[in-house]
């Protein structure tokens, strides 16, 4: 199987990418195969402009799109590492998101509505949060983000979600407890 693992952080000593190192750490252990996009490092444009459109409408798919697509077609599995700021993912993910999970690559349109094109991938999602499991689950912010992003984004591309890992509480928390987090990270089967 081959992994994509999709990294937003702009913060290169932070809680998020230690939590990437252990995922990367944990497939090389297991013996797996698999490429690092870490956007914020790449400098990705989430723009989605009108010249973007424009090469759509044409037919044709702006360079840095082609590539980004290139890595998702030869992933068996996604997996998201980012995290939950303003109860969303970080714009530039939002922005990858807009400008490569694009019409005719991940969807299209037919008689019965749309068609997710992308079946057959699986996602990890692996999010760091600011606030408790408790309010999450209280205020139906974990049940938004299931709609939003698992079925919103992950279900309609055709993929299926794997698992969605929270850790919850990040700022708030000691040491000791973000170890047990890396840990939680550590012990999922790849």
């Amino acid at each position: 199987m081959n992994y994509l693992i999709l990294y937003a952080h702009p913060n290169p000593k932070s809680f998020n990418s230690a939590v990437r190192d252990t995922v990367q750490a944990s497939l090389r252990q297991a013996g797996k195969s698999f490429e690092v996009r870490d956007l914020y490092a790449l400098g990705f444009d989430p723009r989605l402009s009108g010249a973007d459109f424009a090469r759509f409408q044409q037919g044709g798919v702006p360079e840095d799109i082609q590539q980004e697509q290139g890595y998702i077609r030869a992933a068996d599995v996604l997996i998201f590492i980012h995290p939950i700021w303003w109860f969303s993912m970080p714009a530039i993910l939002k922005g990858y998101i807009d400008r490569v999970f694009s019409y005719g690559f991940a969807y299209d349109l037919g008689p019965a509505g749309p068609r997710g094109l992308l079946g057959g991938k699986k996602v990890s999602l692996i999010n760091t949060t600011g606030g408790t499991e408790e309010n999450y689950t209280k205020y139906g912010f974990s049940a938004a983000l299931h709609t939003t992003i698992e079925a919103g984004i992950v279900g309609f591309c055709g993929m299926s979600v794997e698992r969605h890992v929270y850790l919850y509480g990040v700022p708030a928390v000691d040491d000791a407890a973000r170890k047990k987090m890396l840990e939680q990270v550590r012990q999922i089967p790849w």
